[in-house]
């Protein structure tokens, strides 16, 4: 068990304070709702849609953004649109919900040579835009390779020349594109960047604000309960190996007893997760006792495992709602591509962050070093084709939700898990050795409400 502050469990708000900000929670979602019903233009619709996701409200109202979303696509409107900005976030918001969009919807926006047209570096707004909608490129899309290089050099060399709040939207985006973001991380930034602009809409920023905060409390009565299992048992285990499989099993118990009876068969999958984890373990263990210096494709397959992913992603849609359950589970348990390459994003960022303090550790080689190993490299150039392989892994997500959009639910919350890496692996720190760099964030999310 890792120690847990003590002041996150005195300041858990009352039953009483939780309540009143439910009602206003209500209130206010009826609020935004007969607005909505309102905003009948397409344009205005999109914009609206990226807001209630970026505020992290969009939970809410998930009929209406169905329904927007599929305006946007059919919509002619935007042949014709000479901003960047609408195109770009058309394009964005379309593929994030498995939408296919071909990139030559940017044509409009190149030159005679080939390149991106000049008079585009005058729009900051544009050009972030584009930006973030490049990110979700797939293999083959040289287009969007440029639109990311054309927008990253010239929302550089303006930067410092940008107001708040774009500013900081813009530097933010630089140093790790939205699509690829921890998303409460970036919801708890955009609440407070929303709030510095003008014309911004106060019941849409108070509903964020109340349930960030209604979250939070969720989180921290979980994090309670975590301080509260009984360990008075421990001395009695002959090591934390038994510790952990009691705790397992006790989990997966209460696990069950939640769960109605017609799909209690979530747990057999869950378990068989687990299992597979702990094989991969003990593969390490005899490599580690063996001296068997693995290759790197022995490596990342089986380390893409004991990273624990296919195991979470098997976790993460236990109970779902509105989905097919047993198939969802079914298609997970299988391990697929899009499971793989959250395994790989992890593992690759993982080992580049770790790899100066595990070069004296003595354990399992690390992808780095199996690739130094492999090819007689330097650690430097190493690293620069592991980060290629990353970028690849990051495009196979992105094709995952045209070519499964069925399972579009299941894959949103491995995305997820993906984007979580760049938050503790971010500036290619450990997070989860040390973890001093985000305290900060931490309390925000857990402890110190808006």
């Amino acid at each position: 068990m890792f120690p847990v502050d003590p002041i996150i469990i005195s300041t858990i708000p009352s039953q009483g304070s939780t309540e009143w900000m439910n009602v206003q929670v209500d209130k206010l979602k009826e609020d935004v709702r007969m607005f909505l019903k309102t905003c009948n233009n397409t344009r205005a619709r999109m914009f609206l849609l990226d807001t209630l996701q970026r505020l992290g409200i969009d939970h809410h109202f998930q009929d209406w953004i169905d329904a927007a979303l599929i305006e946007i696509l059919e919509s002619t409107e935007f042949s014709s649109s000479s901003s960047l900005q609408e195109v770009s976030l058309r394009f964005r918001l379309l593929r994030e919900h498995g939408y296919w969009l071909s990139p030559d919807v940017f044509n409009k926006f190149m030159a005679d040579d080939g390149s991106f047209s000049k008079y585009l570096t005058n729009d900051p707004r544009g050009l972030l835009s584009l930006y973030n909608a490049a990110h979700l490129l797939v293999q083959g899309e040289p287009i969007l390779e440029e639109a990311i290089s054309f927008a990253r050099h010239h929302l550089e060399s303006m930067s410092g020349s940008l107001k708040s709040p774009l500013a900081g939207e813009v530097k933010r985006a630089l140093h790790i594109p939205l699509p690829r973001t921890c998303r409460r991380a970036e919801t708890l930034h955009y609440i407070s960047n929303y709030e510095k602009e003008e014309g911004h809409d106060p019941i849409l920023l108070e509903l964020a604000k109340l349930d960030f905060n209604l979250l939070q409390y969720v989180h921290l009565k979980e994090l309670r309960a975590i301080t509260e299992w009984d360990e008075r048992a421990v001395s009695l285990l002959p090591d934390y190996l038994k510790k952990l499989y009691i705790e397992l099993l006790r989990t997966f118990k209460n696990i069950e007893a939640e769960m109605p009876r017609n799909i209690n068969y979530d747990i057999a999958y869950l378990k068989k997760a687990i299992q597979n984890n702990v094989m991969g373990y003990l593969q390490e263990a005899e490599w580690s006792h063996k001296n068997h210096k693995p290759s790197f494709e022995e490596q990342i397959n089986l380390t893409s495992v004991t990273i624990g992913t296919p195991a979470l992603c098997v976790c993460m849609m236990a109970g779902m709602d509105n989905m097919e359950m047993k198939q969802t589970l079914e298609w997970t348990s299988s391990v697929p591509g899009p499971v793989i390459a959250a395994a790989k994003i992890g593992r690759f960022m993982n080992d580049i962050a770790a790899f100066e303090r595990r070069k004296c550790k003595g354990d399992v080689a690390s992808t780095v070093e199996c690739y130094i190993n492999d090819h007689g490299v330097t650690g430097e150039v190493a690293i620069a084709r592991i980060d290629t392989l990353l970028e690849v892994e990051w495009r196979t997500l992105n094709q995952a939700r045209f070519e499964n959009r069925a399972m579009l639910p299941a894959l949103q919350r491995i995305i997820g898990l993906a984007r979580s890496a760049t938050f503790f692996f971010d500036n290619r720190n450990d997070a989860y050795t040390s973890s001093k760099h985000l305290r900060r964030t931490i309390e925000s999310f857990f402890v110190k409400p808006i």
